[in-house]
């Protein structure tokens, strides 16, 4: 009778690439300190982001703003990405550190020390991104509602499903931040930023990947069809978050020309056929993987 796998265990062709993960990680780790160039200061008179995929951009709303006010929003916006991987960067070590102490030496040995790498490069990251926020002058926006989730229902789950959504919420911001910010037009502290960020969340997106991958190839169908649903329901709430956040309106030098209080209008922003076509753009390989493993 074959033994029955560990929790969170990875396929075996994969745990060699795990093993390179821990490496690379120990090799290169993120410091507060060195690993940007903090000393060129935030140039705020260049956009932090490509004019072009401002959340307004296509909507009859842009059309009553003048440059400088596309400027001011583009670096709201900015703000509000920040701030949504510091709210739930903040959850992860909670979450993977209580998977730690939970489950112990039932999870393979690469698994248990990845989740403490894991756990340590997101505080790192929550103080390089309080740090950039207070080098650009920019406010740190509230939370939204999936680390509340995670944090008081998803440890409830099996722990497949924290990795399935996490990797979600992470892999759509890193992939929004990313699609809009290398370039050249772009402030150069803040594509240096987020570049140097993704080297530390694509290992993280590798690692659960590569985790659901395996569930998805050993378990019964049953076990399966919760996580789909657990899929779907963090896509259809995290798009439209991701798109637009009614908080700017607090922060703008003059009067948000969305009516936060009418559904129509925020939905006319969401689901503008701009913000379509560019999440379809920017969010194509998390969907395309979500499709081949059998999630969606």
């Amino acid at each position: 009778m074959s033994a029955q796998p560990a929790i969170l265990d990875v396929e075996a062709r994969r745990q060699r690439s795990l093993r390179k993960l821990i490496e690379a990680s120990h090799e290169e780790p993120m410091d507060l300190l060195s690993s940007l160039p903090w000393s060129i200061g935030v140039d705020r008179s260049l956009p932090p982001k490509k004019v072009c995929q401002g959340w307004l951009t296509g909507t009859r709303f842009d059309g009553m703003l003048t440059p400088e006010q596309r400027h001011e929003l583009l670096w709201l916006e900015n703000a509000r990405d920040v701030s949504m991987f510091i709210s739930f960067e903040q959850v992860l070590p909670v979450l993977y550190v209580g998977y730690l102490n939970r489950y112990g030496r039932e999870l393979p040995p690469e698994v248990r020390d990845y989740l403490m790498i894991f756990s340590k490069e997101e505080m790192v990251h929550i103080m390089t991104f309080h740090r950039y926020l207070e080098a650009a002058g920019l406010p740190l926006f509230g939370p939204e509602a999936s680390p509340r989730f995670a944090l008081e229902e998803v440890p409830k789950m099996p722990p497949v499903a924290g990795i399935l959504f996490t990797l979600i919420i992470e892999w759509m911001a890193e992939l929004g931040a990313m699609y809009g910010t290398q370039s050249a037009e772009v402030d150069p502290l803040t594509r240096a930023l987020y570049r140097r960020h993704h080297v530390d969340e694509a290992r993280h997106i590798a690692f659960a990947r590569w985790v659901v991958e395996a569930h998805f190839a050993r378990a019964p169908e049953d076990e399966l069809q919760p996580l789909r649903r657990l899929a779907k329901s963090a896509l259809d709430r995290l798009e439209p978050a991701y798109s637009f956040n009614s908080e700017i309106a607090k922060y703008t030098s003059f009067p948000f020309p969305v009516d936060i209080e009418d559904a129509e209008q925020v939905r006319e922003v969401c689901f503008s056929e701009a913000n379509l076509a560019l999440n379809a753009k920017r969010l194509k390989p998390m969907y395309d993987w979500l499709n081949k493993v059998g999630l969606l």
